[in-house]
């Protein structure tokens, strides 16, 4: 595990709305985050769980509050500023897989490396994520859990230095979600790639190196596993 810090939050406030019908989604959430973790985010729907996520992944801003990446300031960056943060350190993985349909596995990916600055090749990222030898498919001919991991390959193609994933597995069976899990830990290692995941799922926690449990838009707890489980032992 790397000793340095990915992410540190100080304040962090987001309201959607105002007045009477506000929504207070985070409220001064305070977080470090250490460079190469695993971390699980849980928490139930409203929580501000996947609020937290889009900001520091720079898909939204807060309202109040500062955020940083590394030494980098993301509260202070100007929307291009954040569209290169994305391009440049950022993977996503989402429940929908968002394949383009008239796409092979090895042309979706090639989505991502042909504005990446620095690429791995198509195959070799498919090739990391078990589908070797599916490049040439399309995705109506791939499996659920194919198809996720067609969405991890692409997202690690530009070998991102944080991967967010947001219900990796919600929309999968739990051999298949098993599956998944176990290519986020397999890009974890080969990698080091921070990785951050939300789920409804609480037996995930046992995979990561630590578990952030979110309720009403704050955080109630941080708890750091000693001792984390396989992907192959976790109970669905």
């Amino acid at each position: 595990m790397q000793s340095s810090t990915a992410f540190r939050t100080s304040g962090l406030t987001k309201v959607y709305g105002s007045g009477h019908s506000a929504v207070h989604a985070l409220r001064g959430v305070d977080l470090e985050i250490p460079s190469g973790d695993i971390v699980v985010l849980l928490g139930p729907s409203g929580s501000g769980k996947s609020t937290l996520l889009n900001i520091i992944g720079g898909l939204d801003r807060g309202t109040k509050g500062e955020v940083y990446f590394r030494d980098h300031c993301l509260s202070d960056m100007s929307d291009a500023q954040l569209t290169r943060y994305r391009r440049d350190h950022v993977g996503f993985v989402f429940q929908f897989y968002n394949l383009m349909p008239s796409l092979t596995a090895r042309e979706n990916v090639e989505l991502v490396t042909e504005i990446a600055a620095d690429p791995m090749d198509p195959d070799e990222a498919l090739a990391l994520v078990g589908l070797r030898e599916r490049v040439d498919h399309f995705p109506a001919q791939l499996s659920g859990g194919e198809q996720q991991r067609v969405a991890i390959a692409r997202a690690i193609a530009k070998r991102p230095e944080v991967l967010f994933c947001d219900e990796p597995t919600g929309a999968l069976d739990s051999e298949t979600g098993r599956a998944v899990l176990q290519v986020l830990r397999d890009v974890n290692a080969e990698m080091g790639s921070t990785i951050l995941m939300v789920t409804h799922n609480a037996n995930t926690a046992a995979m990561a190196d630590r578990v952030i449990y979110f309720a009403d838009g704050g955080i109630r707890k941080v708890v750091e596993n000693r001792e984390k489980l396989s992907p192959s032992e976790i109970h669905w």
